[in-house]
């Protein structure tokens, strides 16, 4: 899964330190009451160097969501995606993952955190498959959670919020404990949401279909890529599944002809089984292996990026 490596840089609010020296004081706004937000993005080896995959959505992302929590930002978007080009050229890696993050530091312990000093870190580190390295091709167990996603008006899931995600650790927690790789969401309406850091796609009666922003989902970046690649492969002739944003009803999980996750992390994983009912064949279907095939073209250099995707590092 991970592999942190305690002899990396970490870029702390403008300083280069050492891995061991990132630290903060226990009294931190964001150690109470969680106020932060991040990201999460991939840097891939390509035969042309190192790239990162959607460097600048990532940090738009990132500032979209401190401006909800009305975290004003002593850095500019291009200072973070310089830093984010620099962290992987000073550890020197070829591949890795890069968490940006903007966080509320030390000074006052108020509901109101309006004092304290907005602090921005990006570590970075090699991560495997989110999901497992069998994941991709097997596909993966998963569960229907008993968590339901935050309802409309109570915390806002357009953010990637540290606060978000304790409801997310719960989705996680739930389905580990019940023997699963990971859960499924539902949202305040019953409709299927997300996973607990995925977006979730489903194929079904000539449709591909995955949740609308309103059904309590983040606005993933991996969810975007692909439903570009859907759109070009309809094109192309590849696919001649209508393509939607909508609601879906749990019960459509189970009748699916495939499943799968999208997520910066999660890449496009396959899902095999829902609630121990076996989805289509019970391995990778056809769709999600083209999407695959293409996704993994793309962000690993072997197919030309039409996008504009991939930030070279070197």
């Amino acid at each position: 899964m991970s592999a942190f490596n305690e002899n990396t840089k970490i870029w702390f609010s403008g300083r280069w330190i050492d891995w061991k020296d990132a630290n903060i004081h226990v009294m931190s706004h964001v150690v109470h009451y969680g106020s932060c937000v991040f990201e999460g993005l991939r840097c891939y080896k390509t035969p042309k160097g190192s790239a990162i995959y959607r460097l600048k959505d990532h940090t738009k992302r990132l500032f979209n969501s401190a401006k909800i929590y009305r975290m004003s930002v002593p850095f500019t978007q291009d200072d973070i995606n310089q830093v984010c080009v620099e962290i992987i050229r000073t550890n020197n890696l070829e591949e890795a993952y890069l968490r940006p993050l903007i966080f509320r530091g030390y000074e006052s312990l108020g509901v109101n955190p309006g004092n304290c000093p907005i602090e921005v870190v990006v570590g970075t580190w090699y991560w495997g498959k989110y999901l497992g390295e069998e994941a991709l091709a097997n596909g993966v167990d998963v569960k229907v959670s008993s968590w339901t996603r935050m309802a409309p008006n109570t915390f806002p899931a357009l953010a990637k919020s540290g606060a978000n995600y304790m409801n997310s650790q719960l989705i996680k927690l739930d389905a580990i404990a019940d023997g699963y790789v990971e859960g499924i969401a539902l949202d305040s309406s019953g409709y299927v949401s997300e996973g607990s850091g995925e977006n979730v796609f489903v194929v079904y009666n000539g449709k591909i279909m995955t949740p609308p922003l309103g059904a309590s989902v983040l606005p993933g970046i991996t969810r975007d890529s692909v439903l570009a690649i859907l759109k070009d492969m309809k094109a192309e002739g590849l696919i001649d599944h209508e393509i939607q944003e909508t609601l879906i009803p749990r019960e459509m999980l189970y009748i699916a002809d495939e499943v799968f996750f999208t997520g910066s992390a999660a890449e496009v994983s396959p899902i095999r089984s829902i609630d121990r009912i076996t989805i289509g064949t019970g391995k990778r279907g056809p769709v999600t292996k083209l999407i695959q095939d293409r996704f993994f073209a793309i962000v690993n250099g072997e197919k030309p990026d039409k996008y504009n995707w991939l930030t070279y590092v070197r």
